[in-house]
């Protein structure tokens, strides 16, 4: 593997709208929901006091707190939130439930507020997230749930996006803390991860997965751990127009990873795990196909980057690829689209099992 330290990711990007088709689609798949609390009534926070971590550092997020009055009617609605996440939206188990932190996260497009809840009963807490709805991001998390092995849990309404919290160690914590610490074994396993996390970012054109933005996954089998790369920022899908910015090896915060990844694999075992990568994406795609259908008639009927890098990308992938539907691509969920029906086309006709 190759990287290269170079590579432009716009520092703001702006939020688009959700269109009506778009929220057809999240209605019609159980993604839509009456909430009683909304991102801009989270901002009438009357303070907020810096969070630290462990090592007395920074993380830029805040806590805040609001006056007595607006405490009790926001925490009952952020109980009613996490009921309808993770349960069956009854207010039965309200009196079981604390919420110990609300945080502000203050960088970042999506300025996320981070709820902490409690279960009063054994301590028990997870998170929850509640942010300003991106049509980008609703795309990278339903394309994420469709053609990834992982299950996103989100509910959109109005301009408010919920999602829960998805587990593991930070990537960049990880590589600077736990990595070197790994056995050759251990190692071994976490450069095929990588190599699958990075053919899946850019088939489905998923950007700027610097090492901060993925987390990664531990699980313990009866003779070895398992590991998982898994995204935590869905903002950039399918915005940039270079190429090279859905390719993690090529973000400079991986550079580790990649320098590892090398020294490890042969080329020969990184070409058969993208071959494996390939596959599985083909058949998620193909087994969802009818789901996957309307997701991509929104996205090819929305405006989700500017003219120009959808120029510059679908040129990239056409010079990669030699696939003239990327020349002809007007946007970018036309762009995506090429792609998937590139990775289909080619498992298909390599495959000699396949039944068309």
């Amino acid at each position: 593997m190759e990287n290269n330290d170079n590579k432009l990711i716009s520092k703001k990007k702006p939020a688009y709208p959700i269109t009506d088709e778009l929220l057809k689609y999240l209605t019609r798949h159980g993604r839509t929901i009456k909430i009683p609390i909304y991102y801009d009534d989270l901002l009438r926070f009357q303070g907020s006091v810096s969070v630290f971590d462990k090592n007395g550092n920074d993380t830029l997020w805040v806590s805040v707190y609001y006056s007595e009055f607006e405490t009790e009617e926001i925490n009952l609605s952020l109980k009613k939130v996490y009921s309808i996440l993770h349960s069956d939206g009854s207010d039965t188990i309200f009196p079981y439930l604390n919420i110990d932190n609300i945080d502000f996260c203050t960088f970042g497009n999506s300025k996320p507020f981070r709820i902490k809840v409690r279960n009063i009963l054994n301590d028990n807490y997870l998170y929850l997230y509640i942010k300003k709805a991106d049509a980008s991001r609703i795309y990278g998390l339903e394309l994420e749930d469709l053609l990834s092995p992982n299950h996103i849990n989100f509910l959109v309404r109005k301009n408010t996006l919920i999602e829960e919290h998805i587990s593991g160690i930070p990537g960049d914590d990880f590589i600077i803390n736990h990595l070197d610490n790994c056995s050759h074994r251990d190692k071994m396993e976490i450069a095929k991860e990588f190599v699958k996390f990075n053919e899946r970012c850019f088939v489905r054109l998923l950007g700027d997965m610097r090492s901060y933005n993925y987390v990664m996954v531990l699980t313990h089998d009866f003779d070895r751990i398992q590991y998982r790369i898994r995204a935590l920022d869905f903002d950039q899908q399918s915005y940039e127009g270079n190429a090279k910015v859905y390719k993690p090896q090529f973000l400079k915060e991986n550079n580790k990873l990649v320098e590892m990844t090398s020294q490890l694999l042969q080329q020969t075992s990184i070409d058969q795990y993208i071959g494996e990568e390939r596959s599985l994406l083909a058949k998620r795609a193909t087994s969802m196909k009818k789901r996957l259908k309307g997701l991509m008639s929104c996205m090819k009927n929305d405006t989700i980057s500017s003219p120009e890098k959808v120029k510059q990308l679908k040129m990239d992938l056409f010079e990669l690829t030699g696939d003239v539907k990327f020349k002809k691509a007007r946007n970018m969920g036309e762009v995506v689209q090429s792609a998937l029906d590139f990775v289909i086309r080619n498992y298909k006709s390599e495959n000699p099992y396949i039944l068309s």
